[in-house]
């Protein structure tokens, strides 16, 4: 029995890596959409909560029988499903042998083994839910029979028709059991959640120190730079086949004027690249103003020759390894067998190793120099004045979300006069409030007011200063 649970285990252990840089991306991209950061807390808890779904998944059809094996003969008592609610307890009863007998009975009883795993499966979902994804007691308990019902339907039609028979039994108590897991997660999360801070507070921890953290332009450039590369060879191959130019010289000039129109004509139109826009950032300059045409074209001067002799060094090593059958057996026959044999290497590659080893610094030389700034500015923004700002996450709360009434302050004397017939005033607009501040001297500078002191205004007929209005 140990090996059943170990195999799955090991499984998605072998699994999850490659899953874990997909999805690497994706994620950053949420995240940083979302919150504006992607704190080293919030990552590893979505990372850890793939991780879990990954081995439960695993735990759910994990041992897979052979291909030579007939399944529907082999395992013909999992076809029909076991509606019966409460039949657990009869297994219980049945592999204790009827005896009345703690070992019996609960220690040594393989039933009692399996009720306790499928109760302790979704534990872990019931604890993600209420700390990183903020889920109620209802809604724990909904997504929990959910992912069960998921389980016991891939179980049910062998793998979605991998397998024409089922392997595993379809069993009604299942669901029950695995739902209560994820509601009793859920309430062990509860103290826990009270001692820990939220990932909302160290969110704003974060944002408090870094308004436009490194890692969230790094996500925006890769974006930018797998959606200009995408673009850019679409655009190769439509011009190549329309037949308007037929020498490759011309066709050089297709990415180029991608490149002009994705890093400079885009943000000066719009504030933004693709890229920065899906992230929620703009491109500004040192005062917050519009960045001008010749600023953002020496930016992505400066840019450019640091990003793209890498981008194109890790391209090519890339589409080799994706060619060649063994990345190993690559890196084998590409080593020197002697130190004479590698001094020829290098003198025939001298210079494709010249600009691999350029590529490699400047690639290191950017981010070192972005992480030691005080404010975080790379050098491309240093010299052309334009950076990055950041608009508000989608999950932030918004505010003045609500209905905001204007104001209208009116002095204190304006209350003094005598009372008057009730009567809208002709400047004043339906739904303003008055709010009373302390009367002014004439000539005083008033609290709302951040210029020099105003020239006093003309009494009125009552001897007093008109009152002054400011609509916000």
């Amino acid at each position: 029995m140990t090996h059943t649970y170990l195999l799955p285990i090991k499984t998605a252990a072998v699994l999850f890596p490659l899953l874990a840089l997909l999805l690497l991306l994706p994620t950053a991209v949420v995240l940083y959409r979302r919150h504006g950061v992607m704190t080293s807390g919030r990552f590893l808890s979505v990372f850890a909560f793939v991780h879990y779904l990954l081995t439960a998944a695993c735990m759910t059809v994990v041992p897979l029988p052979s291909r030579s094996v007939d399944v529907c003969v082999r395992y013909a008592v999992m076809k029909s499903p076991q509606l019966t609610p409460g039949n657990t307890f009869g297994d219980v009863w049945k592999e204790a042998h009827h005896q009345v007998a703690p070992g019996a009975l609960v220690i040594h009883n393989p039933a009692v083994a399996g009720a306790l795993f499928n109760l302790l499966l979704l534990v872990p979902l019931g604890a993600f839910l209420r700390y990183h994804f903020r889920r109620g007691l209802c809604g724990t308990a909904c997504a929990g029979f959910g992912l069960s019902l998921a389980f016991e339907l891939t179980q049910w039609t062998g793998v979605w028709g991998i397998y024409e028979c089922p392997y595993r039994l379809f069993d009604v108590d299942d669901l029950a059991i695995n739902t209560s897991g994820a509601v009793l997660g859920w309430a062990l999360t509860g103290p826990l959640t009270r001692l820990l801070p939220t990932l909302e507070v160290l969110d704003g921890k974060a944002l408090s120190r870094v308004p436009v953290p490194f890692g969230r332009r790094l996500t925006a450039l890769l974006v930018d730079l797998i959606g200009v590369s995408l673009t850019g060879a679409v655009c190769v191959v439509v011009a190549a086949y329309s037949g308007y130019w037929d020498d490759s010289g011309s066709l050089l000039g297709v990415p180029l004027a991608v490149i002009a129109v994705w890093f400079v004509v885009l943000p000066y139109a719009t504030g933004a690249t693709p890229g920065k826009r899906l992230l929620r950032l703009c491109l500004v300059t040192e005062h917050g103003g519009a960045a001008v045409l010749w600023r953002l074209v020496l930016r992505v001067m400066l840019l450019g020759g640091v990003v793209l002799p890498l981008f194109s060094l890790l391209l090519v090593a890339g589409l080799t390894l994706a060619q060649h059958p063994s990345p190993f057996a690559l890196a084998s026959s590409a080593w020197p067998a002697d130190l004479a044999q590698a001094a020829v290497r290098v003198d025939a590659y001298s210079e494709e190793i010249a600009l691999a080893a350029t590529a490699l610094g400047l690639g290191a030389l950017m981010p070192l120099t972005v992480l030691r700034h005080p404010r975080g500015l790379g050098l491309h923004e240093r010299l052309s004045g334009v950076r990055n700002a950041a608009l508000p996450p989608t999950r932030a709360s918004v505010p003045g979300r609500h209905l905001v009434l204007p104001v209208r302050l009116v002095s204190a004397a304006h209350h003094e006069r005598p009372p008057r017939p009730a009567r809208r005033p002709r400047h004043a607009r339906p739904g303003t409030v008055e709010l009373s501040v302390p009367p002014t001297a004439p000539g005083a500078a008033r609290p709302w007011h951040r210029g020099p002191a105003p020239a006093p205004a003309p009494p009125n007929q009552a001897g007093q200063p008109l009152s002054a209005d400011l609509r916000m």
